[in-house]
């Protein structure tokens, strides 16, 4: 099936008009990107945040029944053409002038990116592998076979490195632990690998629980690992893991306090270095930070629970 993209500079135009005369125009995707190097931080709830210098790209499928504007050879070419004209008329002329139009092959684009993943190495002997990868030569490797699917979680980004690392260096032998946010599953497995009783992961995507299933069973530790909605109950745990964004880290506090056994560990990653000190000040009523790691720009926060503490409800 043969696909074109439009990408053209968002400029001084309304990205919500952009967006409805690309959709009114057939397009099957529209992506904003960064045509400089300007850092985009979280944004709040239902917030789009947009560069200065922002470039639009959309997707159109050029053997549409609907795409006209081909006329009967339906060229990309002849087809994108017709598109310029329309966006031109609904946007702006300088549309069409400044735009840029190319072929796409077609491939699996869910996957497209898993093309240069390659199996690393996290602390001492903790590895994450890819499914097609040769076992590492390294006699004391503990591996974790993984195929993430639709779900976040290789080890490629800092968040997840960093809770990695984190977790090679506990002793989880014997030990209950929460995943919260588990998308891959790829904490879950590894505490698995690395001796943990039982493990129950926990996220409100579908498709990141069922690639938890999957790579469980790849993995030889289904039988040990429970995969679970946040809407369910949870035991507490002797460590719990939350590789998520620091806004919700803090606005889950007490959520996940609840989760840790007295003297427990709890680690939080997917904190940007300027956020560490609002995270683990709201940790702090019912913790003791323990330690943080850096990478990046990111941080990951080792929490120890007091074995007495008042009520996590009164954070």
């Amino acid at each position: 099936m043969p696909f074109y993209e439009i990408e053209f500079p968002l400029a001084g135009l309304n990205s919500d008009a952009v967006e409805v005369a690309l959709l009114e125009c057939g397009a099957i995707s529209v992506t904003y990107l960064d045509r400089g190097d300007e850092p985009v931080l979280e944004p709040h709830p239902g917030e789009i945040r947009l560069w200065s210098d922002t470039l639009v790209r959309a997707l159109f499928d050029a053997d549409a029944a609907s795409d006209a504007e081909a006329g009967s050879g339906g060229a990309p070419m002849a087809a994108a053409a017709g598109k310029l004209r329309r966006l031109g008329a609904a946007l702006s002329p300088e549309v069409a002038a400044a735009a840029r139009v190319r072929s796409v092959a077609d491939q699996v684009w869910e996957r497209a990116w898993l093309v240069d993943w390659k199996s690393m190495r996290f602390g001492r002997r903790l590895w994450v592998c890819p499914t097609s990868a040769e076992r590492p030569d390294d006699p004391d490797a503990v591996v974790v076979w993984l195929d993430p699917g639709l779900a976040f979680g290789t080890g490629t980004h800092a968040t997840t490195a960093l809770c990695l690392e984190t977790m090679d260096g506990l002793d989880l032998r014997g030990k209950t632990v929460v995943d919260y946010g588990c998308g891959s599953g790829i904490l879950a497995i590894a505490a698995l690998k690395l001796g943990a009783s039982r493990v129950i992961a926990v996220d409100l995507d579908p498709q990141a629980l069922l690639a938890t299933r999957d790579n469980g069973r790849r993995n030889a530790v289904a039988a040990a690992l429970a995969t679970q909605a946040p809407t369910a109950a949870v035991a507490p745990a002797d460590v719990v893991f939350a590789n998520i964004l620091a806004a919700t880290l803090i606005d889950l506090r007490t959520t996940l306090a609840k989760m840790v056994k007295p003297g427990g560990h709890l680690v939080l990653s997917g904190i940007l270095s300027t956020q560490e000190a609002e995270v683990a000040a709201a940790y702090r009523p019912h913790f003791d930070i323990v330690a943080c790691l850096q990478r990046d720009d990111w941080c990951c926060i080792r929490a120890r629970s007091r074995t007495t503490r008042a009520s996590p409800g009164d954070a």
